[in-house]
């Protein structure tokens, strides 16, 4: 029956789908506008229904939406008619999909969305079918052939749709001014939740953890710092307690290499002048870039703002690159 390799099939396959998504391109007209003008202001919620694989699109594009900032939901067709209408107000906006537009589930449950004075979107690939002609705004989803050999499975029409219903999302981030920080806000427990919601100072250790000598001791008091907090590096303070340099691991290796008395130098002499610093405020994936940047492992903390005012280094904390790491936001 089917004389194609499995490799041109899959292509073929392919080459159907992408031309379904390209042709939508003609479908968005004044219809999607009013749409997006419409999920822009909802007041409620959108809900989504429909059967089979079309109710499959339509969970997805409900939790795109929710997850973007525009409260949605997806209801089964049946459980609306059967108690879960309830959970429909006025306020909400609804959505349903069907390719053929005749779907006998979705249909029965217009009259009852009319009832509650539901606003209704039909997306379909039928202009002229019942779904179309009884809701209020038209998503046309025009789909040429399905890229089954039957042309009867659902593969390009419902690959249309669910890059209808990204058009849609996408829409609304830019019309509502959904900021990457909305994102973070939804979604703490993932990567990107945490890169853009944890600042240095959820994370940075803090007295008495910071290692700190005074610029009077030696390097004696200095190894002794490191070695007791066990961060590979220490802060130089003054009289005063602002931080004037620091001493690394490597450091210490380079001086060694340089004089058979370095215990009794003082830690001026091999302190670095210019920590590097960072704002308490900032995010702490940019610590890590930082760090990257000037092949370091820490960063001392401190108000930056204040640091412009007064040319002073007052410690905060200080973030260590095992801070980043135990929080998981690469």
């Amino acid at each position: 029956m089917y004389k194609m390799s499995i490799i041109d099939q899959a292509k073929t396959v392919l080459n159907i789908e992408a031309e379904a998504i390209n042709n939508l391109k003609n479908a968005i007209d004044h219809n999607f506008e009013l749409v997006v003008e419409l999920l822009a202001k909802v007041k409620g919620r959108v809900f989504f229904s429909g059967i089979g694989k079309s109710g499959l699109v339509a969970r997805k594009i409900a939790s795109t939406l929710s997850s973007t900032g525009t409260p949605a939901l997806f209801v089964h067709s049946t459980d609306l008619l059967h108690g879960d209408a309830g959970i429909i107000s006025k306020e909400d906006v609804g959505i349903l999909l069907s390719n053929s537009g005749e779907t006998d589930e979705l249909l029965q449950i217009i009259p009852l969305l009319k009832r509650i004075g539901v606003p209704l979107i039909a997306m379909t690939g039928k202009k002229n079918s019942t779904l179309a002609k009884q809701s209020d705004h038209l998503l046309f989803v025009p789909v040429e052939r399905e890229a089954c050999p039957m042309d009867i499975v659902p593969t390009a029409s419902t690959t249309a749709m669910m890059a209808m219903g990204d058009a849609l999302a996408v829409s609304l981030i830019i019309k509502k001014g959904f900021t990457a920080d909305d994102f973070a806000m939804l979604h703490p427990g993932g990567t990107l939740g945490r890169r853009l919601l944890i600042r240095v100072r959820d994370i940075m250790h803090v007295t008495p953890r910071i290692p700190l000598v005074k610029d009077s001791a030696d390097m004696r008091e200095t190894l002794l710092e490191m070695t007791s907090k066990s961060l590979g590096i220490t802060g130089v303070v003054d009289k005063n307690g602002y931080l004037v340099g620091c001493v690394t691991d490597g450091d210490l290796r380079r001086h060694m290499e340089k004089t058979k008395t370095f215990l009794e130098d003082n830690v001026t002499v091999v302190m670095n002048r210019i920590p590097k610093i960072i704002d308490s405020e900032e995010l702490a994936v940019n610590g890590l870039n930082m760090m990257d940047k000037n092949k370091i492992t820490h960063l001392f903390v401190t108000d930056m703002e204040e640091y412009k005012k007064t040319g002073r280094i007052k410690i905060l904390g200080l973030l260590h690159i095992h801070n980043i790491l135990g929080e998981k936001i690469l």
